[in-house]
């Protein structure tokens, strides 16, 4: 998913200040339908047990004065984040009011940046730390039972949660600070496995991403920052109990994971979906209109990706119809 770092590289990126070459393109474009627009810095999106799609969007921060901020300038905060559940081609919000903060304008907004939905109807979704924000952040996972309005599910100082994954009664975590954690129904937490995320080469780099693989492992992307060279991101494999192994290499932004059900990992990059193969060798899917993607989910033979993460009222979700032998 996108960090506050991240953000603003795409930034810089989309608005053409800086533009990083993408990966080579694939030999043909697959066929894609765009399936929701309109939505406000679109991150994380899952899929709910009678097949409706959910997508967390950081909203567009808040209205009126907007405090300046070290080193971060001016920033808006208010509750226009949510929780929007699309399902034959009807958007509607089931979560709203959310905490999100942004720049004046709304772009390159920090709110809710993941949801998982349970077989029985709960939302959970985090909402990233921001680090402009004053001492009040909302970072956390949040609980939603159906009827409900949400409630905290877990915090800890410092954690920075960008994505969620249901496993079982727990629900894993991800602090893009370079862990994965496990929160336990009554909101303990456990430290599942810590990765080399950050370092003085690059403070910059980041967690971004879990999937749960066939095999029962974790599997947690990473992005690197602009000081080092691009293909240093890895995907790692996680057993509990065991070190974080390598499973994959050569990425730059890893903004998201997802297996399909032929068994193949799928890579979400800043403008390119790509397919992992054998010995974590891996070829471009589709490059074109992925820009500033958000988040990605895989239903059967098709991916679903949001984009324009970092934009407000315009943000997408766009389907893309997969090579997959189901």
């Amino acid at each position: 998913m996108i960090t506050r770092s991240s953000v603003c590289a795409a930034v810089v990126a989309v608005t053409g200040l800086v533009l990083a070459a993408p990966p080579a393109h694939a030999t043909a474009e697959p066929a894609r339908q765009t399936v929701a627009t309109g939505l406000d810095n679109p991150r994380g999106l899952t899929f709910g047990p009678h097949g409706e799609l959910y997508v967390a969007e950081a909203g567009r921060g808040g209205a009126g004065l907007c405090p300046p901020r070290p080193r971060a300038g001016r920033v808006c905060s208010g509750r226009s984040g949510a929780i929007t559940q699309i399902s034959y081609g009807v958007k509607r919000r089931v979560l709203s009011r959310l905490p999100s903060a942004a720049a004046p304008g709304g772009a390159g907004a920090i709110g809710p940046s993941d949801v998982v939905v349970t077989p029985g109807g709960s939302l959970y979704f985090t909402v990233a730390l921001d680090r402009r924000a004053a001492d009040d952040d909302p970072a956390g996972l949040y609980l939603a039972e159906p009827g409900a309005d949400p409630s905290a599910a877990t915090y800890r100082e410092g954690l920075n949660p960008v994505a969620v994954l249901v496993a079982g009664r727990d629900r894993l975590v991800v602090d893009a600070g370079g862990a994965l954690v496990r929160v336990a129904p009554r909101g303990r937490i456990q430290t599942v496995a810590t990765f080399p995320a950050g370092t003085a080469r690059d403070p910059a780099a980041a967690l971004t991403s879990v999937a749960r693989g066939p095999d029962g492992a974790f599997y947690v992307g990473e992005r690197t920052g602009s000081r080092l060279p691009s293909g240093r991101a890895r995907i790692w494999r996680v057993e509990p109990g065991r070190a974080p192994t390598v499973y994959a290499t050569g990425f730059t932004t890893v903004v998201d994971l997802a297996w399909a059900p032929d068994g193949h990992l799928y890579v979400l990059e800043n403008g390119a979906l790509l397919r992992v193969g054998d010995r974590g060798r891996h070829r471009v899917v589709t490059s074109a209109g992925l820009t500033a993607p958000g988040g990605l989910a895989v239903r059967g033979r098709h991916a679903y990706v949001t984009t324009c993460a970092i934009c407000r009222g315009t943000g997408s979700v766009v389907r893309i119809r997969l090579e997959v032998r189901t």
